[in-house]
């Protein structure tokens, strides 16, 4: 994720956050799928995907804390 993204993310509403967490998690769900189906090749995408639904629940709850 860039820091564009990043930015981005962080004046989007706790709803609209909990959305895109869905959407990444079919998606994960689907790469996982692909690579063990050797489909895909980049296995490391699933680290990014991963560290996105973090960083997605990491501001939800700064958001919900403040």
């Amino acid at each position: 994720m860039k820091k564009k993204d990043l930015e981005k993310m962080k004046v989007r509403t706790v709803a609209e956050l909990n959305a895109d967490i869905v959407v990444a998690k079919e998606k994960l769900w689907q790469t996982k799928k692909d690579i063990a189906g050797s489909k895909v090749k980049n296995v490391r995408e699933v680290r990014s995907i991963r560290t996105d639904i973090a960083r997605m629940m990491t501001l939800i709850n700064a958001k919900k804390n403040s």
